[in-house]
């Protein structure tokens, strides 16, 4: 292997190369390709350009700009409180703001203050005309009563020590009191009118430095940074200011008071405070809220802090301005766990969810409300979906159907409190969420054809990450796709059969997706929600498949909040939740409810009902034996009214239940020796009979009474 020679040369950049400095060369052997050479003047500029970009020296220029323009913005301060304490430029910028803001009584009082001080300035001004003869006699006079008292008192001094010469010693030493002055003033007048103009720029300075008048970017590293400034009404027309829109900061600079007009009262809204801006002509409330993140930036705020809607009045957004932090802390646990004795009402009750961003009880009414939540994967769509099912499980009236398609366990706990719990990711557990959809669809016709004024319960379809239910490519046996969005879909128009008619009969559709599109969640699904509700997305189109066009039109913007840092933050369009007035949506912190507390609040739903037995598939064409159905139905109760009897029944298998009357029932129980009985006024079933009946029945275990 070749190596490379080292040789020692004379520096041929010296003059007199003969007596040049020796350095040392290295030449590459023979065959060895020899390394690129970098010029010299590239090394000098990229050490240059390092040198330029370095931090210490981005430091320097930032602090040297930083000190100039405090002394220009010190002078611009004074010269500005000079101007303002010897005109009425004061009292017009502040009689202006009074019209803008129609305060005319307050406008006629500073027109009153503006007229005292003209009147109070002329008068100075006419006894500063006459003041120099009044100052020339006074000075006279004063002179001559001073050498008068001290000739007086020469006098005295002279008969006192009957020397003549004292008559003159006092005026003596007044004159060489005056020289020793005049003398004193010669020496420092000099040295004076040296340092004056710096000390004058000192005091500039200290004014600039005071009010950190410089811009933002040459301010020390520790002001740039600086969070949690309160907001003042200056802090705020300062941020709308800088905010980049033309129009608006011109208009801000023609305002006499500055922009203070625009301002309503700031007012502590929660964790934060709130104002309302109205924004001068030729200015859209739009290009305030495209400039969200630069409007933060300039409140000294994160973007999640900020917050901008646009309330009823025209020309006008309302600002929500978090204190530094706030949103960041938690908001305590659920009242369904601090509270043991809570329980729901479907019709008239509010789960409590969480908290909005004043930090005020978020409850959402749950009635006769289909509901989509959406968001992006492992941000709390689950959490904040179960949530409500949890606190509408303590009505002892509502049955659930559920189909959970990711499978990871996060709907255990309602085994035994829905009718069916379906659980898996897979197309065959798809298949199973289709026809228990369907199921309710069916059930939905046949409460739709009911008498008139018969009261349903609610039964609540819930779906969570339905967009494996719609991108399902499976078809059955006609050729009908199972997933999808056209008219043959069957979970599409189940989904859409229960939106058009279900409400009116207490049949609802819940639905958790991820990432929605129109893919994996179709446009007439999601109109169809009453309630929309979104976690944290990744854009604003998706915020509008989620939430609408009139919800992020009116400031709604889940693609704003913060992946992972935001989890369980929800922006809510519904009327099903208190939201203020001119608003589209209402952003909601929700409480964290996990699955050991879940599971606590799940076992006191049950122990309001009588016992649900869970269906985890639903059968399909099979022989039935229904004496073993109503057992099995029954579960562990001793007893079971025969109303509940044929809801269970009908939810194991429409197909051979749905139809059935009270009389079937009781025909079907008294072909095996079973008799219905009263208790409390109601006909029920005891569990022992039934099992008895069983146990009497053929060796052969068949089904005599086979639907």
């Amino acid at each position: 292997m070749s190596e490379n020679i080292v040789r020692l040369d004379k520096d041929p950049h010296t003059y007199g190369s003969e007596q040049g400095p020796t350095v040392l060369t290295v030449v590459p052997a023979p065959g060895v390709q020899a390394a690129p050479v970098v010029p010299l003047w590239v090394r000098s500029g990229r050490a240059i350009k390092s040198a330029i970009t370095h931090e210490h020296t981005k430091t320097a220029a930032r602090a040297i700009a930083r000190h100039g323009l405090y002394v220009a913005g010190g002078t611009r301060i004074v010269a500005r409180r000079t101007w303002d304490g010897r005109t009425a430029s004061r009292y017009e910028r502040m009689l202006r703001a009074a019209e803008a803001a129609g305060n005319y009584e307050v406008a006629a009082e500073w027109e009153e203050r503006g007229q005292r001080f003209r009147a109070e300035r002329h008068r100075r001004r006419m006894d500063l005309l006459a003041s120099p003869v009044d100052a020339a006699k006074t000075a006279l006079i004063g002179t001559g009563m001073s050498i008068g008292a001290l000739i007086g008192l020469g006098i005295a001094l002279a008969l006192a020590t009957k020397d003549p010469a004292d008559v003159i010693t006092p005026l003596a030493a007044v004159v060489g009191l005056v020289s020793l002055l005049v003398t004193i003033v010669m020496v420092v007048w000099g040295p004076l009118l040296t340092i004056g103009p710096f000390l004058a720029l000192l005091s500039l300075w200290a004014v600039g430095h005071h009010q950190k008048a410089a811009p933002a970017w040459a301010l020390p590293a520790h002001v740039r940074d600086s969070e949690g400034e309160p907001i003042t009404p200056s802090i705020v027309v300062k941020a709308l200011h800088d905010l980049g829109v033309p129009a608006l900061r011109n208009a801000i600079k023609e305002m006499g008071d500055a922009g203070a007009a625009m301002l309503g009262p700031i007012r502590i809204a929660g964790c934060g405070v709130e104002v309302d801006v109205t924004l001068p002509s030729g200015v859209s409330t739009v290009e305030v809220q495209q400039r969200r993140r630069k409007l933060a930036e300039n409140l000294t705020r994160h973007e999640h802090e900020v917050f901008i809607t646009i309330p009823q009045a025209a020309r006008t957004v309302r600002l929500w301005v978090a204190d530094s932090g706030a949103l960041d802390e938690p908001i305590g646990p659920s009242p369904l766990v601090t509270d043991d004795t809570l329980t729901a009402d479907y019709a008239k009750g509010r789960a409590p969810w969480g908290q909005d961003l004043r930090g005020d009880a978020a409850a959402l009414s749950l009635f006769q409300r289909h509901l989509l939540i959406t968001g992006l994967s492992n941000q709390g769509k689950t959490a904040a979906l179960r949530a409500l099912a949890l606190w509408l499980a303590l009505d002892r009236s509502v049955r659930f159907l559920m189909g959970d398609l990711k499978g990871a366990g996060d709907w255990a706990m309602f085994d035994g409190l829905a009718d069916t719990l379906i659980q898996g990711p897979t197309d065959e557990h798809v298949i199973q969420v289709v026809e228990m959809t369907e199921g309710a669809v069916e059930e939905m016709n046949r409460r739709l054809q009911a008498p008139p004024g018969t009261v349903f319960p609610p039964l609540i379809v819930l779906v969570d990450e339905a967009q494996v239910a719609f991108m399902c490519p499976l078809k059955d046996e006609d050729k009908r796709p199972y997933g999808g969005a056209k008219a043959n879909s069957r979970y599409f128009m189940a989904v859409r059969k229960i939106h058009n008619q279900g409400r009116a009969v207490n049949v609802l559709m819940w639905q958790g997706t991820q990432d929605p599109t129109d893919q994996n969640l179709p446009k007439l699904v999601r109109e169809g929600a009453h309630t929309r509700a979104s976690l944290a997305l990744g854009t604003e189109s998706q915020a509008r498949m989620a939430l609408g066009d009139k919800a992020v039109d009116g400031g709604a913007a889940p693609n704003q909040l913060r992946p992972g840092l935001d989890k369980g933050t929800v922006v809510v369009a519904s009327d099903g939740i208190a939201i203020p007035a001119g608003q589209a949506s209402i952003t909601v912190r929700t409480h964290y409810i996990d699955t050991a507390e879940a599971d606590v609040i799940a076992e006191r739903a049950r122990a309001l009902r009588d016992g649900v037995t869970t269906l985890h598939a639903i059968e399909r064409d099979q022989e039935r034996d229904p004496l073993a159905d109503i057992a099995t139905v029954m579960g562990d109760a001793s007893r079971v009214l025969t109303a509940d009897i044929l809801k269970r029944l009908a939810s194991l298998n429409a197909d051979a239940y749905g139809d059935w009357t009270p009389g079937d029932l009781k025909r079907v129980l008294e072909a095996d020796g079973v008799e219905p009985y009263k208790s409390h006024g109601r006909m029920v079933v005891g569990r022992d009979d039934v099992t008895r009946a069983l146990a009497n029945r053929d060796t052969d275990g068949s089904a005599s009474h086979a639907a």
